[in-house]
């Protein structure tokens, strides 16, 4: 499971993703209630794009709370399209992009959990495919999403994180090329997006936690 990520700076939005940053501030690092810019076709185009503020942990339209989203920071490939938080946003094509400078995960390397940081090579940014809903209850109007993992058993790079015994799991990274193939499809093709990270232009490196700042971009 992914529960910290490096959201990407306004500049790199506009320089990399061609997308206008939100007016809301975000922090350096992102944590579930937190939150980030994410990526969606815009609703008065379907055309185009547009870029908000939205908090990780999706809640779901029907949730009485905000407190449900603590739990849904990751949707599960093998069940987003049946579980009752996520299957409304998956069924109604709310499919997002979240653009990640790093992501964060436990290694057991040393015999102890340690916080390892993954990212590209060559330091790009990146886009994470991910679903997002719309939360409306007493004058409140929120937006939330939740990334999509998918199992990473066996994979070289995502296997070696989370203790020995546990299920290893992935984020699923959209390629540049299909950001708008993946906004715009449907939930069986966007089943063919769920896929394993690939492994050639990503490294990962020992990052202990810092004591906990709120520095925003």
């Amino acid at each position: 499971m992914c529960t910290n990520f490096r959201p990407v700076a306004p500049k790199r939005l506009t320089d990399e993703f061609e997308v206008i940053p939100p007016d809301e501030d975000w922090v350096e690092e992102v944590y579930p209630s937190y939150a980030a810019p994410i990526i969606r076709l815009s609703q008065a185009s379907a055309r185009s794009r547009e870029c908000l503020a939205a908090s990780f942990g999706l809640i779901p339209a029907w949730a009485s709370d905000r407190h449900i989203g603590r739990h849904t920071y990751n949707a599960r490939t093998e069940t987003v399209g049946e579980k009752p938080s996520f299957r409304h946003a998956w069924h109604k094509r709310q499919f997002c992009l979240v653009p990640m400078q790093c992501f964060y995960e436990p290694g057991y390397h040393s015999g102890r959990a340690q916080r390892w940081r993954l990212q590209q090579r060559n330091g790009n940014s990146f886009a994470v495919a991910g679903i997002w809903d719309r939360w409306r209850r007493d004058g409140q109007d929120l937006l939330s999403f939740s990334l999509i993992t998918i199992n990473a058993d066996g994979h070289p790079l995502m296997g070696q994180f989370h203790r020995p015994s546990d299920e290893k799991r992935a984020l699923v990274v959209v390629p540049p090329a299909q950001y708008d193939t993946w906004l715009q499809a449907d939930s069986e093709t966007a089943r063919s997006f769920l896929s394993l990270m690939p492994l050639a232009g990503f490294e990962a490196e020992a990052a202990p936690l810092q004591p906990q700042t709120l520095s925003l971009f």
